[in-house]
């Protein structure tokens, strides 16, 4: 499952088989690869919200900031990385493909602002909603209890047109009724994090409801950072094809379990 890279500045990864982990950096990899191979991305990328110390600590509960170096960027480095990224997504999704990123407050304007920068189509913006999110231990503002997706669709803002988007399905999983940009789900629960733990891993529920709604069956989708593999768990739950980047060796190894597990 996982695909360890010769590190041969001429080697390039093959695509012939799908339903792989290659564990390296996207921006090392994702170069290699031809324009439009891909019908989809859906990847949640560094927030750059890790705290420089080891976070704050509450005494009531385990929570702690996010402190994990990979999500750590100087502002400007920070701006360069998302635009470098996301130009690859684009080459390498298909025309009128969709683009699904996650963000929080700290970055989804930033992307926004990148994204419209390449003229892309904003078709939505998702909001995911966590009844049970973690307290605000500052006692300084409200409780942050969201994060965003941006909706993409890979082509110039006046051109774009018939992305993928199955109706019928998200009405299905809507008990009948037009599904709102408004999601109500719970943060991942425990025994989604049996084989190991992530800090941003999303609940497999919120990623098979992106899967089903704007992916078609055998699509190829990428998610160039895989984390602990939801994306591609939701893939391979419904029948999509599925190429995950996570230069984090540990995830890698969790993503792997989860789906020899599934």
């Amino acid at each position: 499952m996982i695909n360890e890279l010769n590190k041969d500045a001429n080697a390039k990864p093959s695509l012939s088989e799908h339903n792989q982990i290659y564990c390296d950096d996207a921006l090392n990899l994702m170069p290699l690869w031809p324009d439009g191979i891909f019908d989809a991305c859906i990847t949640d990328p560094p927030y750059n919200i890790a705290k420089k110390s080891k976070g704050l600590t509450w005494a009531f509960s385990s929570h702690i900031t996010m402190d994990s170096d990979w999500d750590k960027f100087a502002s400007e480095d920070y701006e360069k990385f998302i635009a470098a990224w996301l130009f690859q997504i684009c080459r390498l999704t298909k025309l009128n493909g969709n683009i699904f990123i996650f963000g929080s407050y700290h970055n989804i304007f930033l992307l926004g602002a990148i994204a419209q920068r390449y003229n892309l189509r904003i078709v939505n913006n998702l909001i995911w909603a966590k009844p049970n999110a973690q307290p605000n231990i500052t006692c300084r503002m409200f409780t942050e209890s969201t994060e965003q997706i941006l909706w993409l669709c890979n082509n110039q803002a006046h051109k774009a047109k018939n992305w993928t988007f199955n109706y019928d399905v998200s009405k299905s999983l809507n008990d009948g009724k037009q599904m709102r940009n408004f999601w109500l789900i719970p943060t991942t629960p425990k025994h989604e994090k049996a084989h190991g733990k992530h800090p941003a891993q999303k609940p497999l529920a919120l990623m098979e409801r992106i899967v089903l709604t704007a992916t078609n069956k055998n699509d190829l989708v990428l998610d160039c950072f895989a984390g602990s593999g939801t994306t591609l768990l939701a893939c391979k739950k419904n029948n999509r094809n599925f190429i995950g980047i996570e230069k984090n060796s540990d995830y890698c190894e969790i993503a792997t379990k989860r789906l020899e597990n599934i």
